[in-house]
């Protein structure tokens, strides 16, 4: 459940004079894993932390959101010299990447439904408006740079066809809705927002054989039923439509005609996929609808009734259609082709000559659907004052170990496509990467929360209980009394569930935003964090500076909190002695997987045998074990260069070459986008996603090529404690 705006405005309340003047004065352990000696960590920490100006991020994420700044165009490219104009101030050494990149921008979206009669229904989709002279109304709303609400990577289409309600669109819904005998086949599907990313409801609807998709924001999941809606309140108003792409993403990531390759400016078309049904994009016409617009045609629908839990928030009966009650014409137009978008980033050179190369990665996406104040530039913001302080640091005569490199992304929204062709472009170099650092959705609200690869969770714990909190206390301690109080709600398709015990719980990381390519692609350890809250208005036009300023932090001190834990995160990884990776937590993360897995074979009454799974997950975790004893001793010199370039390996060793079957792009044994889910991940994937096929030759496939990751790596961390 989301705390009520009541709640969270009321923490506002704190004199902002009092935070900026006692934040600093947190006391780090003497004792941190990774050091021998914290104490010069400490005093640069405590440097670091006092930089990060609340006033000035505010600043920031107000020029950056002046204008709508979809990627690609004229006003993202502001954005991108602005951030490198930030860079260089700093003292990073800068650079404009280029990528040219397969996008689609809408040239006319019409949306019509009709009764059985053929009196029209609705027509649209209707501009997002909220009254200007309710609650202040919404100053941002009529730039006329405003693009209509649509769908990256929607196919064009002129499709008129009988219209099926879905619920969620997951695999489960239109397995229910076979089962209930409607078939999707030449219809157009109705489903609404929630449960599993919307790329992956098109390309279900898609396999189903559904002409069309249209995806709705039904108030029961973030509209009136959550709270008051905007500019009253921060949820959803009638009009707001969630914007977003409907790649493939769980396929590929990135530009949909170079998978695996960097889209530069260079590369030759004959390089190039440009076969439709080789790429990561629906062949059907797919495009998003408020509820104001999808209401009529919800309420007009006739045939049985839908499930109970397929009934959504709007004040009537939902029913399944499929009778030819209401047909819906969807004429979509979309300008495909190849365009420009600028990745900006910044290096600070490490001193180190054994590690220098030994990159730290830390990004954010600066492009949005429209103004995108929380959903990316509350991250951008937050990005830029953690630069400002490592700036400063460079000043005072800091220089880290290994060099620092810190990304500016662009068309994240369009499918992880900066990121995506600047990794495919450095995949060399970054295999010896240490970590990267992500955050998207920087700032929603007060609440923190992240997720992280296992060997990198209580690194993320260790910097929170270092950073203070604007409620008092440590992140940490806040950290742990909002999972106490609710369950996760940072953003769409983040789950979880709360230790047991004094832990607080890090999340799995499965996509939707840049870590994945780092991550399950490369094999390089992540981290995403973010602070979040009641956000109703994602990927619409009310997520501006406006609806910022109303609900998510007036005061900017969430920025300023989240630009020391990102800092911190930077400056720990760059200089500690050995690489606080705790490959024992991990273990024991997998041997728990292993035997879940186990369980749904058997209960599925699979014939398959998880023995060398099992037993190599057991190896895993006791020379994970073994090796975090060295790491907790003093090391330096060349000993610990050496101990470093294992724990790294480790990591990679998890990769499965192959990749994962249908979608070898990715590659990570242990974590992955589910191929049904997009955004959650699913845990040993290849094996998980056999049992869910019913396939024994694939399951068991599967588990010899996780317990060969497995083996690899376990070998890697067991030369390196002799």
């Amino acid at each position: 459940m989301r705390r009520s705006t009541a709640w969270a405005v009321s923490l506002f309340a704190l004199p902002f004079t009092t935070f900026v003047q006692t934040s600093i004065a947190q006391t780090p352990s003497t004792q941190v894993f990774g050091y021998g000696d914290f104490s010069q960590q400490a005093k640069w920490d405590r440097a670091f932390m006092a930089i990060p100006n609340a006033k000035l991020a505010g600043e920031e994420l107000k020029t950056l959101t002046a204008e709508p700044h979809w990627a690609s165009s004229p006003e993202d490219h502001r954005t991108a010299l602005y951030v490198a104009e930030k860079f260089k101030a700093a003292g990073l050494h800068t650079e404009i990447q280029e990528f040219r990149v397969w996008l689609n921008k809408p040239v006319k979206i019409q949306i019509e439904a009709f009764d059985a009669t053929g009196k029209k229904l609705m027509s649209g989709p209707t501009p997002e408006h909220v009254d200007p002279k309710s609650y202040g109304g919404d100053p941002f709303q009529d730039d006329p740079r405003i693009l209509p609400a649509f769908n990256g990577s929607s196919a064009s289409g002129d499709v008129t066809a009988d219209v099926v309600y879905a619920n969620y669109g997951t695999l489960e819904d239109f397995k229910q809705l076979a089962s209930l005998g409607i078939s999707a086949k030449g219809k157009i599907v109705l489903v609404r927002y929630g449960e599993n990313f919307r790329g992956v409801k098109a390309y279900i609807a898609q396999q189903y054989g559904a002409a069309g998709v249209l995806i709705y924001s039904d108030p029961a999941d973030d509209g009136y039923a959550r709270g008051d809606i905007y500019p009253r309140g921060p949820y959803r108003p009638a009009s707001g439509v969630q914007r977003g792409s409907v790649q493939f993403l769980p396929i590929y990531a990135g530009d949909p005609e170079s998978p695996g390759v960097a889209a530069t400016p260079e590369l030759p078309d004959s390089k190039r996929i440009t076969d439709p049904a080789k790429m990561n994009q629906p062949s059907i016409p797919v495009n998003p609808l408020s509820y104001s617009d999808a209401a009529p045609i919800l309420e007009a629908l006739d045939g049985s009734a839908t499930p109970r839990a397929w009934q959504g928030g709007l004040p009537f009966t939902y029913h399944l259609g499929g009778t030819g009650a209401v047909k819906v014409h969807m004429n979509l137009v979309q300008d495909y082709k190849l365009r420009t978008i600028w990745d900006v980033v910044g290096t600070i050179e490490g001193t180190d000559p054994d590690q220098k190369n030994d990159w730290v990665v830390a990004g954010n996406h600066r492009d949005a659907w429209v103004y995108g104040a929380v959903d990316p530039n509350s991250g951008t913001a937050a990005m830029l004052e953690a630069v400002h302080g490592l700036g400063d640091l460079l000043k005072q005569g800091w220089k880290p170990k290994r060099s620092v490199v810190i990304a500016s992304w662009d068309a994240e929204e369009e499918g992880l496509m900066g990121s995506t062709e600047w990794v495919e472009m450095h995949a060399k170099e970054l295999a010896h990467a240490v970590a990267y650092f992500n955050t998207d959705v920087g700032v929603a609200g007060p609440d923190f929360d992240a997720s992280a690869v296992p060997s990198l969770q209580e690194f993320v714990r260790d910097v929170t209980r270092e950073v203070p909190s604007p409620k008092g206390g440590t992140v940490y301690e806040q950290w742990k009394t909002s999972q106490q109080i609710a369950p996760r709600h940072r953003g769409p398709g983040v789950h979880g569930e709360v230790l047991a015990g004094d832990a607080v719980r890090v999340g799995d990381l499965g996509s939707g935003s840049d870590f994945t390519p780092f991550l399950q692609h490369l094999g390089v350890p992540s981290t995403d964090i973010g602070s979040g809250g009641p956000y109703g208005v994602y990927h619409s036009v009310f997520d501006n500076y406006n609806w910022f300023i109303k609900f998510a932090d007036p005061t900017f001190v969430y920025e300023q909190q989240q630009a020391r834990v990102f800092g911190l995160e930077i400056l720990h990884m760059a200089d500690t002695d050995v690489l606080p990776y705790d490959y024992g937590l991990y273990g024991k993360d997998i041997e728990g997987y292993v035997a879940d897995s186990k369980k749904r074979a058997t209960a599925a009454k699979m014939k398959v045998d998880f023995s060398a799974a099992s037993a190599a997950a057991k190896r895993f975790e006791a020379a994970g074990d073994n090796v975090y004893k060295l790491q907790s001793s003093v090391i330096a010199g060349a000993h610990a260069t050496k101990l470093n370039e294992a724990l790294r390996d480790a990591e990679t060793a998890l990769l499965n070459e192959a990749g994962l079957p249908h979608r070898p792009w990715y590659k990570h044994t242990i974590y992955d986008p589910g191929e049904y889910t997009g955004y959650a991940a699913v845990v040993i994937p290849g094996v998980n996603e056999g049992i869910d096929a019913a396939d024994d030759e694939r399951t068991q496939g599967q588990i010899d090529a996780l317990a060969a990751a497995l083996n690899q790596s376990s070998a890697i961390l067991e030369g390196a404690a002799k």
